[in-house]
């Protein structure tokens, strides 16, 4: 997809945040909600930025970590190197209802339709900004884009010139380093080139036992030309190589009927990026961009290589000086191979793909209006996307957005829209164990097996919107929105009682019967919240932002459903979080940060609800120079932020508290 540039706020060499008012945060310019530079105190939607300084300074060392801090956003993580993460709900580790994007780059993987987590790295130093926002933007985005859209903007190479190198240790985060150069190779051309790994320690499990320790080597560039006063190429590329460990849980046919099995999982991958941008006038602009992308992983249970091609054209202009039209259109090709794993506990295969390879097409076009009602005060803004899919055929998803800017410190917002969540790969094709159930008195032991479906059809929703943002002094902001999104057709497990066969292997397994467990779309659900965001800036030298979200869910089964399990859905998802952060500069040199977040409890996966805080202290003795110390979960030693769910094998295993050093050089 094409990102829209926009104007930065950031300079590699940039004043801390502290140092911006409120004012100069929010007419921040953003890109993802109407794929155009807009101001954030404007935008139509429920958005949030986190700056390049907000994740410096908050300790995240992974840009899932970093995620924390966005409101209405649950980030759960289930073990060293994965993570659960969604929008106003339906969180899972194949969370299927967000899309995320780096630098218009999609991410997600059709293989479920959700985001590999343990891969998703960049030197967090190149990160300009994360835009997230809560809620559909599928009229521009496309299908996937349900729930929310997390867009990963990165630093252009003109901004990022000369040394940056970092390194650091402690005892969760055992040793990390990262190397950066940004140099000029023409008249108007400007590169960087990056390198970074890291070595990350277990954490627990209830046995004690774990062995999830996770290692990952990358590397990258970046080249930004200036061809012209109206033109403007980038290319950019990245390279990764790593290993996860991890445990799952399987079926077994033999007492207690299922058995833990651990090893690492081989990671690598490679992307390269194209983006041509051209501008005729203020606000008419063309941009066309092309990626390609390849990933590999080798799990426990099965091996997966993709490639991806993507195409995407966009136009911006506007019309009789009340209008502001964008459209464009796309191609994404997505070729897959699935290779079986010989099962752990018994002969056949535990996971197959009936159809081991696959590529996966999708054609599509989107138009947007943006109209002035009333001169800078209302604003009504129309679109639609429409898809043709190898899996659906025709997917339509429109939408409609209202802006209300009454006074310059007020901005009201209101928006419906439709969204689709296509079918995944496993979803149409996928053949998988999971779940054996001892003999009884008259049948040998059962295994379920979840079963593809390739009539199974898209997941639909209706959202409804509606906003408030309001700057009552220089230094006071809130931001304050609510929904309600009406799902249909939501995927169940069906158990298929009436195709249920005996599978006679060879001794001294036992014979079993193998009982489908069909992929199908028979459950309805509504979702509703509220979620607010205050930021306050007391002194010069401090900002306080703090934050609530609430969400309720409700699901709903057709008659006739046999799903046990899909309801649970609503224990999965935290009803109540709230965080407060502080960014403290005690002195010129010195930064004192704190942050607490509260995350209510799971029902139905039995985990607590918590609270974390963490801190950090950094020191500058000069301007290249930064040491700093991390403090993170000082409340317990360990504590579980996610568990099993019918969807996730991997064993859980407890986030530690940690503590580690950073050093930082510029030169």
């Amino acid at each position: 997809m094409i990102w829209a540039e926009s104007k930065s706020l950031a300079q590699e060499r940039r004043p801390d945040v502290t140092q911006f008012t409120i004012e100069d945060l929010v007419k921040m310019e953003i890109s993802s909600v109407s794929r155009r530079p807009e101001e954030l105190f404007n935008a139509p939607a429920a958005i949030y930025v986190i700056t390049s300084e907000d994740i410096r300074r908050s300790g995240a060392r992974f840009i899932a970590e970093a995620l924390r801090m966005a409101p209405g956003l649950d980030v759960a993580r289930i073990d060293a190197s994965k993570w659960a993460i969604s929008a106003r709900g339906f969180n899972d580790r194949f969370s299927n209802k967000l899309l995320v994007l780096v630098d218009g780059r999609t991410v997600y993987t059709p293989a479920f339709s959700g985001v590999y987590w343990d891969v998703q790295d960049l030197l967090l130093e190149d990160i300009d900004r994360i835009e997230v926002v809560r809620g559909p933007g599928a009229t521009l985005w496309g299908a996937n884009a349900v729930n929310g859209v997390i867009n990963i903007v990165t630093k252009s190479s003109k901004d990022t010139q000369g040394v940056y190198a970092e390194a650091g240790g402690g005892n969760v985060d055992q040793g990390f380093e990262g190397v950066r150069y940004g140099g000029k190779i023409g008249e108007n051309a400007y590169v960087r080139v990056y390198e970074k790994y890291f070595n990350h320690a277990s954490f627990f499990d209830p046995s004690g036992n774990a062995a999830d320790d996770w290692r990952m080597a990358r590397g990258g560039f970046r080249v930004d030309w200036d061809a012209s006063e109206s033109n403007l190429l980038t290319l950019q590329g990245d390279v990764y190589r790593g290993d996860a460990g991890s445990k799952q849980v399987v079926p077994d046919l033999n007492p207690p009927y299922a058995q833990t099995i651990q090893g690492d999982a081989k990671l690598r991958g490679a992307d390269v990026l194209s983006r041509w941008k051209h501008t005729f006038a203020d606000q008419n602009e063309t941009s066309l961009q092309v990626y390609y992308d390849e990933t590999r992983r080798d799990d426990i249970r099965h091996k997966e290589k993709r490639e991806t091609f993507d195409l995407d054209f966009q136009h911006r202009f506007p019309l009789l000086n009340v209008n502001e039209i964008v459209y464009g259109f796309g191609v994404r090709l997505s070729r897959d191979r699935f290779d079986r794993t010989a099962s752990p506990v018994y002969p056949d295969p535990s996971l197959v793909f009936p159809d081991s390879s696959r590529v996966l097409d999708l054609e599509s076009a989107f138009i947007q209006d943006q109209i002035m009602l009333v001169r800078d005060r209302l604003f009504l803004t129309l679109g639609s996307k429409v898809e043709q899919n190898n899996l659906t055929g025709f997917e339509f998803e429109p939408g409609t957005r209202l802006l209300w800017t009454p006074q310059e410190r007020h901005a009201v917002w209101a928006s419906v829209a439709r969204a689709v969540r296509t079918p995944s790969r496993a979803e149409s094709n996928i053949r998988a164990d999971i779940l054996a159930f001892p003999p009884g008195p008259t049948n040998p032991p059962i295994v379920v097996q979840a079963t593809g479906n390739a009539d199974f059809r898209s997941e639909n929703l209706l959202a409804y919107e509606i906003g408030y943002r309001v700057r009552p002094a220089d230094r006071v902001s809130f931001d304050l929105a609510a929904f309600y999104n009406d799902y249909d057709y939501l995927r169940t497990g069906e158990p298929q009682f009436q195709s249920a066969s005996p599978v006679f292997g060879p001794p001294p397994n036992p014979p079993y019967l193998l009982l489908p467990d069909l992929v199908e779309n028979r459950m309805k659900g509504e979702t509703y919240g509220v979620e607010l965001v205050a930021h306050w800036t007391p002194l010069d030298s401090w900002k306080l932002t703090a934050s609530y979200s609430y969400l309720q869910m409700q699901l709903h089964l057709d008659p006739g459903s046999g799903d046990p399990f899909s309801q649970e859905a609503e224990g999965r998802s935290p009803h109540h979080q709230a965080q407060v952060r502080s960014l403290l500069d005690v002195t010129r040199n010195l930064q004192f940060d704190t942050a607490v977040y509260y995350v209510d409890n799971l029902p139905s996966l039995r985990v607590p609800g918590y609270i974390r805080f963490d801190v950090r202290l950094g020191w500058r003795p000069n301007r290249n120079l930064e040491v700093s110390l991390v403090l993170q979960n000082l409340l317990d030693n360990h504590h579980p932020e996610f568990g099993n769910s019918p969807e996730n094998f991997d064993v859980p295993t407890e986030v530690r508290r940690s503590i580690y050093g950073m050093v930082s050089w510029r030169f």
